[in-house]
């Protein structure tokens, strides 16, 4: 009995995955998961100031309320309003802090290697 429950659940499990893998990617989705590529993982010349914590709180709220508007999401026209806000946030959020601290002197790097 315990054997067939554990089979009975792996397989739900199983095509759940599928079910998810098979579904299209919104384009929403897809620009939000590019825009979470290009999150900032440490300061800008390594210094950790108001700019850098505020910068780091206001992904965590957008990555939050992403997650409580795809639980309240009802049909897919509110899950597509609730990645592109997402999306756009992290963007404005990326965008604010590296101007603030370019104000300040210190900008944002970029390695190029050319072969």
């Amino acid at each position: 009995m315990k054997k067939t429950v554990f089979a009975t659940a792996i397989a739900a499990l199983a095509s759940s995955f599928a079910v998810q893998a098979a579904a299209p990617m919104l384009y929403e989705e897809a620009f939000a998961r590019e825009e979470e590529k290009l999150i900032i993982q440490s300061p800008i010349a390594g210094i950790q100031n108001s700019l850098w914590f505020d910068y780091r709180i206001d992904v965590t709220e957008a990555q939050k309320e992403l997650a409580s508007d795809l639980r309240r999401a009802s049909d897919i026209e509110d899950q597509r309003d609730a990645w592109e806000e997402y999306g756009v946030e992290l963007r404005k959020e990326r965008f604010h802090y590296i101007e603030e601290m370019a104000e300040r002197g210190y900008r944002m790097g970029t390695v190029t290697v050319e072969g």
